[in-house]
Order: structure tokens, then sequence, then C-alpha cells
């Protein structure tokens, strides 16, 4: 019985923690209404928003919002931003899983924003990410005037 209080309370502190970090954070699914993995994707990727709230998950039409996008370049769906402050953690396709897409964001709620820092300036590739001013440009603010919120 104090084993499960314990575990409770560590985790009632871990969600407490996280809140604040939530909200430095914009989940964005590059998608197509044209495509059948990105419609069978889309209930599961709004009830991970649900788990994740204070956190900006949108769900971005590609051919609705091309002239927007610049030259964001989509080859797969689902193509995921995942993006903390100004930092571009993650762009690319993932599994059409949501679970893959939950444990990726636990993964970085688990990071300070120092960690995350070194992580988006970790490899080339996510080196280049963060000069690519198209992705920085799909930010919180300029989500909420393109897309609602998931």
């Amino acid at each position: 019985m104090e084993r499960e209080s314990t575990a409770r309370s560590e985790q009632a502190r871990t969600d407490a923690e996280r809140k604040p970090a939530l909200a430095e954070f914009v989940i964005v699914c590059l998608c197509a209404e044209w495509c059948g993995v990105c419609r069978e994707y889309q209930d599961g990727f709004a009830k991970l928003a649900r788990q994740f709230p204070g956190a900006g998950f949108h769900w971005l039409d590609i051919e609705e919002h091309a002239d927007d996008l610049g030259d964001i370049d989509v080859d797969n769906f689902p193509t995921l931003l995942i993006k903390r402050r100004d930092l571009v953690l993650f762009y690319g396709t993932m599994l059409p899983t949501v679970s893959h897409l939950r444990r990726t964001i636990e993964a970085f709620l688990e990071q300070s924003i120092e960690e995350s820092q070194e992580y988006a300036f970790s490899n080339v590739e996510r080196h280049g990410w963060q000069d690519d001013q198209d992705l920085r440009r799909l930010n919180a603010a300029s989500l909420g005037d393109l897309c609602p919120q998931a």
C-alpha cells in the first residue's frame, strides 16, 4: 500500500514538473486530406494532444496551406515537426502509430532546455533544421493563424 502511494506521489510530481515544459512544445502533423494514412492517424493524434495538455498540437494540411509552407518538403506521411521554443527537435516521417510519437514526446520532456539545445545541434541534419527558415517560421503564433489545435 505504501509503495502504491509513493508511486502515485512520484507520478504527480513528475506531471507537475512536466506542465511548464509542455507549454514550450509545438507538435505539428503535416498531412493531406486525400491521404488515407493521415485520416486514420488523425484521431490518435487528437487523443494524444489531450494526454499532453499545454503543448500545442496542430494538424496542418499541406495542400490547403501550400503557399504558407515555403520550401518545406514532405516526402511521406505522416511527417511530424516537434519544436521546443525555437528549437527544432524532430522533423521527418514517423510510423503512423501514436505510441511512437508519445514515446518521442516523453523523451523530449525528460530533457532540460540545455539538453534540448545540445540535442538540436548534435548532428548535421538537426543543425540544418535550425537554419531552415521555413521550419523556424512554424511556431505557436503562426500555426494558430493557419490551423486550429488538435
